[in-house]
C-alpha cells in the first residue's frame, strides 16, 4: 500500500472509531446494570485504541487517553480517583478484564466469608502489629505491682467528697470497712442518674448488675477475702465493650438495640479484680468523636463546650465524679483529646498491653484500651488489673513492666519538647529528674496521612456491609465516618501496604532517636498523636492547671479551661510515664479539683444547645 493510500485508510479508521466511541458513550449513559456499564466502558477504550493507530503501527499501547484533561469520561474518572490514570489504553482494558474475571469474584467471596457481620468482632486480620522493639524474648505472666498502703484515710461526711476520692483512697475505705461496696455503688449510681443526662455522657446504667457485684464484693470481704485495690470499686465502660445481657450500642443509631452475647476480656479482668460495673458510658458513634445517637457529650469544666474524642463518656463521667474510673479506647486521639478537654488523668498504654476481645474494632494495629482515673496512681492500679495476654487477641502481650511505684526518677533523663508545659518541667526537675531539651526527629513526611490510610481502610473492612447497604446514610454526622470511608473505598491495596512500609520506617526512626527515658510534650498535637499511635508508644495525660474561659458571661463564673500535658515513654515503658506523673501530682493538686457541674457561679447560665463548637479533625502537611 502506497503512503498516500495508507494515510487515507487510517484517516477513515480514525473517523469511524470516534463515531463508534460517541455511540458507546451514549450506551454508557443509558444503561443501569453495572456489568453492562463495565462492558460499555471496555468498548469505549477499545474504540479509542483503534482510533489512535497511526501509519499501521499501534502506538495506543504506550498512550493513555487520560493523559489530557478528560473529566467527563467515566473510565478516566475511575482510574483518576485511584491516581492510576497513567496506564495505557491496552493496560486499562487488561485491568478491567481482570477485575471482572478475577477481582470481583474474589472480593464477593471474601465479603461473604468474613464481611457479612459488622464490627470486626470476628475473623481478625492475621496482619499483626507489635509495638515491641525487642522481639528476642517471650515473657511469662507479669508480676503484679506493689501498691502503696495509705494510712489515716477517713470517710468524708458528704457523698460529693467521696465521689472525688482516688481509687487507693476508696479502696482503703472499703478494706477498713468504713464503707461498703453497696453504699459506694449507690453514691455513684445516684450521680450517674443526676448528672449523666446533663453531660449526655451515659448510655446505660447497669444498676441491677452493679448491686449484684457490689453485694458479692461485700460478702467476700466479710469472709476475709480481699481481692486488691479495685475490690468493690465502681467503674464505667465505654460502650464499645461488650457485657452480656446489656446493650452494646457502639453509640450508633444503627446498632442502638444491639445485645452481644460476649464477655469482653477487659470486663472479665475487672470482674475478677472485684470491680463493680455501674454504667456503659458514651462512645461517639462507631468510636468517632463525641456525637452519638442520643446527643453530644459535654465537658464538665465548661459544659457549653463538647468533650471531643470518642471516649467522651469515660472522660466526662470521670471528670464529673460519676465514676471513680472508666475504661476508654484510642485509635487516634480518643483517650488523649477528651482527657485533655475534661481535665482528667488518663493513660494510653503501649499497644498490645490490654486484650481487646469483645471490643468494637476499628484497626487491629492501632486500637488500644486504657483507663481514665482521678490520678496517675489510679491509672497504675487499673493497668495492673487489665494488662496481660488475651488468648483471643493476637496483638496482646505479657509486657514485663517494672513497678511504677518503685521507679527511682532521679536516675532518669527526661526530655521536653518546645511546647511542653514548663511547670511540669520545673516540678520534675525539683524532684531530682534530669530534664533536657528534646526533639523527636523522623523523616516521614506525614504521620497523619499514614494513620488515616491505616485506620480508614481497616475500619471499612469491618463495616463493609454497612457502607455497601447504604446504612452510612443514617450515620449521626455525615462529615465523619461516611466521608472518610467512602474515600477509603478507593485506596488501592498496594498503597495501603506502602503506608505500612512507611509506618515501619517511622517506627525505626523514632526508636533510633528516642535517646531519653521519656519526654514531656503537648498531649493533643495531632502530628504527635499520630506518631504515638503508629509507633504504639504510651502517654499519660496529666492536668497541670486552669485558665479562664474565653468570652465568659460573667467574671464570677466557675467554668474553666483545663491545661494538660502529656508524658510519653518508649513502648513497654509505661511504668516510667506513670512514675513521672505520680511524682508531679505529689506536689500539685490540679487533679483534685472538682468541675462546676452543680454550681456554675453567679449570673452564669448555659445556652442550649451550646454555642461553642469544636473544629473537625484536619490533616496537616502534604497538602492536606
Amino acid at each position: 500500500m502506497c503512503p498516500r493510500t495508507r494515510a487515507l485508510h487510517w484517516t477513515r479508521v480514525f473517523s469511524y472509531a470516534f463515531v463508534v466511541r460517541a455511540l458507546l458513550i451514549v450506551l454508557w449513559d443509558g444503561v443501569a446494570s453495572s456489568s453492562t456499564q463495565l462492558q460499555a466502558q471496555s468498548w469505549v477504550l477499545a474504540a479509542d485504541s483503534v482510533a489512535l493507530m497511526d501509519s499501521g503501527e499501534m502506538h495506543f499501547r504506550n498512550y493513555s487517553k487520560c493523559s489530557g484533561k478528560n473529566d467527563h469520561d467515566p473510565s478516566c474518572s475511575g482510574f483518576r480517583m485511584l491516581d492510576a490514570d497513567f496506564f495505557s489504553n491496552a493496560k486499562m482494558l487488561e485491568i478491567q478484564k481482570g477485575a471482572e474475571e478475577l477481582n470481583i469474584p474474589i472480593i464477593r467471596s471474601n465479603r461473604k466469608l468474613v464481611a457479612s457481620v459488622n464490627g470486626g468482632l470476628e475473623n481478625p486480620s492475621s496482619l499483626v502489629f507489635s509495638s515491641a522493639w525487642n522481639h528476642d524474648h517471650a515473657h511469662d505472666a507479669p508480676k503484679r505491682f506493689d501498691y502503696p498502703s495509705l494510712s489515716g484515710v477517713e470517710r468524708p461526711e458528704s457523698d460529693e467528697d467521696i465521689a472525688f476520692m482516688s481509687i487507693l483512697e476508696l479502696g482503703q475505705l472499703i478494706k477498713s470497712k468504713q464503707i461498703t461496696s453497696e453504699e459506694l455503688a449507690r453514691i455513684f449510681l445516684n450521680r450517674l442518674k443526676r448528672y449523666g443526662p446533663v453531660l449526655e455522657s451515659v448510655i446505660t446504667i447497669t444498676e441491677e448488675l452493679a448491686y449484684e457485684q457490689a453485694k458479692r464484693a461485700d460478702e467476700l470481704l466479710a469472709q476475709g477475702i480481699y481481692l486488691g485495690p479495685l475490690h468493690g470499686i465502681p467503674y464505667g465502660l465505654k460502650d464499645i465493650i461488650a457485657v452480656p445481657n446489656y446493650k452494646t450500642t457502639w453509640g450508633s443509631n444503627s446498632f442502638k438495640n444491639q445485645v452481644l452475647d460476649i464477655e469482653a476480656w477487659v470486663y472479665k479482668r475487672l470482674k475478677s479484680a472485684g470491680a463493680v460495673l455501674v454504667a456503659k458510658l458514651v462512645t461517639g458513634s462507631l468510636a468517632y468523636d463525641d456525637i452519638w445517637f442520643g446527643g453530644r457529650t459535654r465537658n464538665p469544666w465548661n459544659i457549653e463546650e463538647y468533650s471531643t474524642g470518642s471516649s467522651a463518656g469515660p472522660a466526662a463521667s470521670t471528670s464529673a465524679g460519676l465514676v471513680p474510673f472508666a475504661i476508654g479506647s484510642e485509635t487516634a486521639g480518643s483517650i488523649t483529646y477528651p482527657a485533655a478537654r475534661c481535665g482528667v488523668t488518663a493513660l494510653r498504654p503501649t499497644f498490645g498491653t490490654v486484650g481487646r476481645t469483645g471490643v468494637l474494632s476499628l484497626s487491629e494495629s492501632l486500637d488500644k484500651l486504657g483507663p481514665f482515673c482521678r490520678d496517675a496512681a489510679g491509672c497504675a492500679v487499673v493497668l495492673d488489673a487489665i494488662r496481660g495476654k488475651d488468648p483471643d487477641d493476637l496483638s496482646s502481650r505479657n509486657i514485663p513492666f517494672s513497678d511504677p511505684f518503685a521507679v527511682d526518677i532521679t536516675k532518669l533523663n527526661v526530655g521536653y519538647l518546645e511546647d511542653a508545659e514548663m511547670d511540669v518541667v520545673e516540678k520534675l526537675r525539683s524532684k531530682g529528674v534530669n530534664m533536657i531539651p528534646f526533639k523527636l526527629n523522623y523523616t516521614v513526611d506525614s504521620a497523619q496521612g499514614i494513620l488515616n490510610f491505616t485506620m480508614d481502610v481497616d475500619m471499612l473492612a469491618h463495616f463493609d456491609e454497612w457502607q455497601r447497604s447504604g446504612k452510612d446514610d443514617d450515620f449521626e454526622a455525615q462529615d465523619q465516618w461516611p466521608l472518610e470511608l467512602r474515600r477509603a473505598r478507593v485506596v488501592p491495596a498496594v498503597d495501603y501496604i506502602q503506608a505500612q512500609r512507611a509506618r515501619g520506617r517511622l517506627i525505626r526512626e523514632v526508636r533510633d532517636n528516642f535517646r531519653v527515658d521519656a519526654f514531656v510534650g503537648n498531649a493533643t498535637d495531632w502530628e504527635l498523636v499520630s506518631v504515638g499511635n503508629l509507633v504504639g508508644m504510651p502517654v499519660i495525660v496529666v492536668p497541670t492547671g486552669f485558665k479562664p474561659i474565653s468570652d465568659a458571661p460573667t467574671k464570677n463564673t466557675r467554668r474553666r479551661t483545663t491545661i494538660t500535658t502529656g508524658i510519653y515513654a518508649p513502648p513497654d515503658h509505661d511504668h516510667i510515664a506513670l512514675a513521672l506523673a505520680m511524682a508531679y501530682q505529689s506536689v500539685t493538686d490540679h487533679h483534685k479539683q472538682h468541675p462546676p457541674i452543680g454550681d456554675l457561679g453567679p449570673e452564669d447560665s448555659i445556652p442550649n444547645p451550646p454555642t461553642r463548637t469544636i473544629p473537625p479533625r484536619q490533616l496537616r502537611g502534604l497538602g492536606f
